[in-house]
């Protein structure tokens, strides 16, 4: 099927689809709304991440500008506010197109094409650029609860991971179908694929969650294996499933254990690797084609 290329570089800012940002969403099962929390400017360049420092109480923003494989050197880190204000625009630069982001302890780590880059959150300065070998599209960074960093290189069908400061190649396995958006659930990776690839970002069948054993690397379909979307971000909700972006529709997902899913809301194409704030009760979603960071309430 033929299919757009994805983190393509935006036409200029659209406007948001009437009413997406002021009405409250309506879900069904354990959580009863989304409800609208805040929305920034649209002051970014094609935001793709978001991580949260609880520490300094600061938001993070990876910006691509530009082509999504393009070593461009424009890329760059943003700093915001829990409630959404713009603290620093530009806070860390000399990226090429960044894209996942994470945490550990005192460093930021960004996905960055054939690279993942440490850079030291109390300055904003880049202290070590880690090289993929054979890396070409690096896309989301997961952190584990060990220190360790998995990063996904989506058109390799490939995990990579960051022990002891050592950068390899750990996992390759065509299951793996186009791994995108990566979670660490204790033992286990869950990961969102984009579907088989078969030219550029075009597939033959759309993606659905994987799940990836950390010991053994044994890599699973979560449920049967029914085609889902063209996945890209992956949250846990707290109650045992997984809100997941399908950067392609637009659509928001809630995912069950068994892969049953059901559509929680659209933003329109370019829904990226959001981020779940369970105990802040927030659910922050960056729209990469409208330049825009929103927040929504998650309601118990």
């Amino acid at each position: 099927m033929s299919r757009q290329q994805p983190y393509a570089t935006p036409s200029p800012i659209r406007p948001l689809a009437l009413g997406l940002g002021l009405a409250a969403l309506t879900l069904t099962g354990t959580a009863s709304a989304l409800e609208p929390a805040w929305e920034t400017d649209a002051v970014f360049e094609q935001p793709e991440s978001i991580a949260y420092d609880a520490a300094s109480g600061y938001l993070y923003v990876s910006n691509v500008a530009g082509d999504p494989d393009d070593a461009n050197g424009q890329g760059f880190i943003s700093r915001i506010t829990l409630d959404g204000e713009v603290e620093t625009l530009n806070w860390a630069s000399g990226l090429n197109a960044p894209k996942g982001i994470d945490i550990v302890g005192d460093r930021l780590f960004a996905a960055d094409i054939d690279h993942l880059v440490e850079i030291d959150l109390t300055s904003g300065e880049i202290v070590a650029r880690h090289e993929g070998n054979r890396a070409v599209f690096l896309n989301d960074v997961a952190a584990a609860p060990d220190g360790n960093v998995y990063v996904s290189d989506m058109m390799t069908d490939a995990i990579y991971r960051l022990q002891d400061g050592e950068f390899t190649r750990w996992l390759e396995s065509s299951e793996l179908q186009g791994p995108n958006g990566v979670l660490v659930e204790n033992d286990t990776l869950i990961i969102g694929s984009w579907g088989n690839i078969v030219d550029g970002f075009e597939t033959d069948t759309a993606g659905h969650l994987k799940t990836v054993e950390r010991e053994s690397g044994a890599v699973r379909s979560l449920g049967d294996g029914s085609e889902v979307g063209h996945l890209d971000g992956v949250q846990p909700d707290g109650d045992g499933n997984y809100l997941v972006t399908d950067w392609m529709s637009g659509d928001l997902y809630r995912i069950q254990s068994n892969g049953e899913f059901e559509t929680l809301m659209n933003l329109g194409q370019g829904l990226a690797d959001h981020l779940v704030l369970l105990d802040q009760e927030l659910v922050i979603l960056p729209q990469m084609m409208d330049g825009v960071v929103h927040a929504y309430r998650l309601e118990p």
